[in-house]
């Protein structure tokens, strides 16, 4: 850019950078995916950047350069305008978290381009802009005003010209009266009667530009329109400006740009300079814009300082379509030496991200072997590296001997570790969280990381399964080679470790081949579902927090359990004797078949019906109704069989969980297991211990704390409830919850008209049902079994219910009818779970709609509790306390004895403030406490 000469005069040009604008642009335009090596989001002050470096370039030499030039922003988000209407402004939403941080620096940025930064507390950026532009104005220069925004028209003409650069396409005078029906000078006239819904400025009730437009220019200006309002002939509008003309005339005042705004400057200072090569290398270089530092220091001829290699590559734009070969001419390679491995460790630094996949001998992790790992960078080209296959025979020791051509295994390890650590580098799996478990047990820590199973699962949640076979046979209309192929099925099935290479290099590399095609599939399109920030800060970071729980497990004791098992024995054999003697007969109490004949044909009990194969149905439901009736002998089955379940289920399968070196039990997280969002535990399921009856309980004795450890539960206390009183608007409810009332107390009291001191337990209880029952659109039938009381006296609770909180059924109606309408249902924080079912008819339609209801509330809740986890590590650093295990709302932790209360203060205040600062709940999060040397006293 060239100099001006001494003084702002006459033949300067004067150029303003709105500078939130390119901000929010530049955050805009492509999803948030890049991240410093310490995890400091800057994307947007990438995109930043590489505008105000496009800026230079495209005006830097040319004939209509600028003399002057300055970056403007917004101070912050209040202005002297919320003194004139407090409302001012307050429809906008809240900063997304990622973008936050990222402001200051984009003022860093604009310093290190040498371009003046100019922001001014209680002023907007653009009453900056037109300070200044009226002062190059009178001074006799010209201005370009560099934005698109319509509040900075009403400036344009007497010298004064804006440029909304994305499209190249400069504003003057006409195109002023083509958007708003009038010379700039009228503009603020016509804001003032349309008012603006993202400013919550009011102007007139239901006018809009056009019209405001019409009635500017037929009465010349807005003073002479209100002053004259009775002469309008349509008497809506006429009223509507003799009813509204204080409230326009405050709009016109919010609109009406302050051109006198004060400023510790002169335009002088804004003398346009050249960036200062070192200074700017050096700072693109610490944000490790990679690329544009060195097209810096092309462009000035400086030495680029040593560099990181690329940052974690962003998927291809939306609108492109990833070039992928036919799966028939992809080419897969077996790795056999370091220097063909080398090859590919360079290969994977120039692109900057990897598809990663392990085969082992197990789908535990804990007890896994490393067989092989494969790599893809490029879609139909990947590569395995088979590290411990074996051959078939045993030697002396009954061992099998490794196979020739393999890279031995620390070697490799050796080798990779430096790019699966390299946190410029990312590495994409389809269910990353097992293949980081597998390496983290070898000491490798794999960062940063994508997951294919959670794009789809953020993409595509309610509509299938995320699994990868289904994934490649949905997306790439590939079915892969199934395992089965290669280890067989049963009492015959083999390990990958027995697995031949050349079988083994297909199977492994296709994998890595699946997992890159769909990633690049699947990562742009998270921008237009509008998914991003589900994917970015409530899937992806739980990954290494469950991860690291996992790993952790819970200590349990194997003597407890086997002390309850035989109890269960003892307390199942008293239960089969007495239902024998109930029956009048011996009979197999496990077999439905025949407790179905004992009940309906010798017992001839009301209620039975035989199904396809001739045997009466003995399910749960059916002899709770017969136990409702009064009937022993179903009752009594139902105690043996909920024994057998616990005895089967936990007190003799947690056994065999325990694993022999750790001693602990070593749960895995499903973070795609239901639709809402909620985590499912498998291998062995926590989550689905009983707690209701004392056995089940007793249950949770076994899981203990190591010596000089206590067991630390944090549980939201009754969270759907209050995510339903936000979100149906329930006044009654939120009173109750932000006063600390027992909300099952005041429910009954609303519904039955009982004062709060004369509550008696057996009215709560029926309270309580209801309200956690009509979140899950319990019907009269089900309350009824619940409270074991007559189906009308159920559907009248119900009733009552609704007529009490009429805003719950609106709620319901409203959910429905956007499910049915979009085909999905939404969280607070945006996840998206997909309805397919809503709209069919049928037995099953019943079920859908209560789970398009059910599911913004759980999974609101789910959400909370997954920020709330992603939040814990950095909150709890200082501290040896270690997250074991999560049960829908609650959290249990291990922590020495002297650490107890400090770690409940900063997991508590973590927990309750967890849907902050996306979502302000209308009540507040409450989270209860409980220690003990074992789960049953913590909880």
């Amino acid at each position: 850019m060239s100099d001006s000469e001494t003084g702002f005069g006459k033949g300067c040009h004067l150029h303003l950078i709105d500078g939130s604008a390119y901000i929010f642009r530049a955050y805009h335009a492509l999803p948030p995916l890049t991240r410093k090596s310490d995890g400091l989001p800057v994307g947007a002050v990438a995109g930043f950047c590489n505008m105000l470096w496009r800026y230079l370039g495209e005006n830097g030499n040319s004939s209509d350069a600028p003399t002057h030039a300055a970056v403007i922003f917004d101070y912050s988000s209040k202005t002297f305008r919320n003194d004139i209407y407090d409302l001012y402004k307050a429809n906008r939403p809240e900063l997304p978290e990622d973008l936050r941080p990222q402001f200051p620096l984009t003022r860093d940025a604009t310093r290190a381009f040498n371009l003046s930064c100019i922001e001014v507390q209680d002023y907007e950026a653009d009453d900056i802009i037109a300070t200044l532009a009226r002062q190059a104005r009178e001074a006799g220069g010209r201005v370009t005003i560099i934005s698109s925004d319509k509040d900075l028209m009403q400036l344009v003409g007497g010298g004064v010209e804006m440029l909304d650069a994305m499209k190249n396409k400069r504003i003057g005078i006409d195109e002023v009266i083509e958007k708003f029906g009038v010379a700039p000078d009228r503009v603020v006239d016509v804001q003032a009667l349309a008012g603006d819904s993202v400013d919550n400025i009011p102007g007139a009730p239901g006018i809009g530009v056009k019209t405001a437009a019409l009635l500017i220019n037929e009465y010349g200006d807005l003073d002479s329109l209100l002053a004259r309002a009775e002469e309008i002939k349509q008497p809506k509008r006429r009223q509507t400006l003799i009813d509204h003309a204080d409230q326009i005339r405050m709009s016109r005042r919010l609109v009406l740009l302050d051109e006198n705004t004060p400023l510790d400057f002169t335009l002088n200072d804004l003398e346009v300079r050249d960036p200062d090569p070192t200074a700017l290398v050096d700072f693109l270089n610490q944000m490790e814009f990679r690329t544009l530092t060195r097209r810096v220091a092309d462009r000035f001829g400086t030495e680029a300082p040593a560099l990181p290699d690329p940052a974690p590559a962003t998927a291809p734009s939306q609108d492109s379509t990833p070039d992928m070969p036919e799966f028939s001419a992809a080419q897969y390679d077996c790795v056999r030496d370091l220097d063909t491995l080398n090859i590919w460790i360079d290969r994977i630094r120039e692109r900057g991200y990897v598809a990663v996949d392990t085969e082992t001998t197990s789908l535990d992790e804990m007890r896994a072997e490393l067989v092989g790992i494969s790599l893809c960078v490029d879609a139909g080209h990947a590569a395995y590296i088979p590290l411990a296959h074996r051959a078939g025979g045993d030697d002396l020791f009954g061992a099998s001997a490794l196979l020739d051509g393999q890279i031995p295994l620390e070697q490799a390890l050796r080798a990779l570790q430096p790019v699966l650590e390299d946190p410029a580098i990312l590495k994409i799996g389809q269910n990353m969280k097992y293949d980081a478990k597998i390496f983290a047990n070898l000491g490798v820590t794999v960062t940063p990381i994508d997951d294919t199973m959670l794009l789809s699962y953020a993409l595509h949640g309610g509509l299938h399964g995320h699994g990868m076979d289904q994934l490649s046979d949905r997306y790439l209309n590939h079915q892969p080679i199934p395992i089965k192929s290669l280890l067989g099925s049963g009492k015959s099935a083999i390990t990958f470790d027995m697995v031949g290479i050349d079988d083994a290099t297909r199977y492994a590399a296709e994998d890595a081949d699946i997992t890159l095609r769909l990633w690049q599939m699947f990562k742009p399109r998270l921008h237009a579902a509008q998914v991003t920030r589900v994917y970015e800060t409530l899937d992806r970071p739980l990954v290494p927090v469950l991860a690291q729980m996992e790993r952790h497990g819970v200590k349990v004791d194997r003597d407890v359990l086997s002390r309850m098992s035989n109890a269960f024995a003892q307390k199942m054999a008293a239960l089969e004797s007495e239902i024998h003697e109930l029956a009048g007969e011996s009979f197999n109490v496990g077999s439905p078949k025949q407790l179905g004949e004992i009940l309906f044909d010798k017992m001839s009990l009301q209620g039975g019906k035989k199904g396809k194969t001739g045997a009466y149905a003995t399910g749960a439901d059916v002899l709770e109704d017969l136990a409702a009736e009064g009937h022993d002998l179903p009752a009594r089955v139902l105690d043996w069989r909920q024994l057998s379940k616990l005895k089967s289920t936990y007190t003799d399968a947690l056994q065999d969980h325990i694993h022999p070196d750790t001693g602990r039990v070593h749960t895995s997280y499903v973070i795609t297991g239901a639709v809402t969002g909620r985590l499912a535990s498998t291998d062995p399921n926590l989550q689905n211990i009983p707690i209701r009856s004392e056995e089940g309980r007793r249950i949770r004795t076994a899981f203990v704390a190591d010596q000089g450890n206590k067991l630390v539960a944090l549980d939201y206390s009754q969270i759907e409830l209050r995510i339903l009183a936000h979100i149906a608007g329930i006044d009654s409810l939120k009173s109750a919850f932000r006063d600390g009332h027992d909300i099952h107390a005041m429910t009954a009291s609303e519904m039955f008209g009982v004062p709060l001191d004369q509550m008696t337990p057996d009215v709560r209880r029926q309270a309580k049902a209801i309200n956690f029952g009509v979140i899950y659109g319990i019907s009269g039938f089900g309350l009824a079994r619940n409270l074991r009381i007559p189906r009308a006296q159920a559907q009248a609770f119900i009733d009552t219910y609704f007529q009490r909180f009429p805003g719950i059924r609106a709620y319901m109606d409203d959910t429905v009818e956007f499910a049915k309408k979009h085909g999905r249902v939404e969280t607070l924080f945006g996840r998206r779970i997909h309805t397919p079912e809503i709209n069919t008819k049928g037995p099953g339609a019943g079920f859908a709609k209560r789970a398009a209801i059910n599911a913004p509330i759980q999974g609101t809740a789910a959400d909370i509790i997954r920020r709330a986890m992603v939040r814990l590590p950095d909150a709890l650093a200082g501290l040896p306390a270690r997250m074991l295990m999560q049960v829908h709302d609650e959290l249990v932790f291990e922590v020495p004895e002297d650490s107890v209360d400090e770690t409940i203060n900063r997991v508590r205040a973590v927990m309750e403030a967890a849907a902050e600062p996306l979502v302000r709940l209308d009540v507040p999060l409450v989270v209860d406490a409980g220690i003990g040397d074992n789960w049953a006293q913590a909880h």
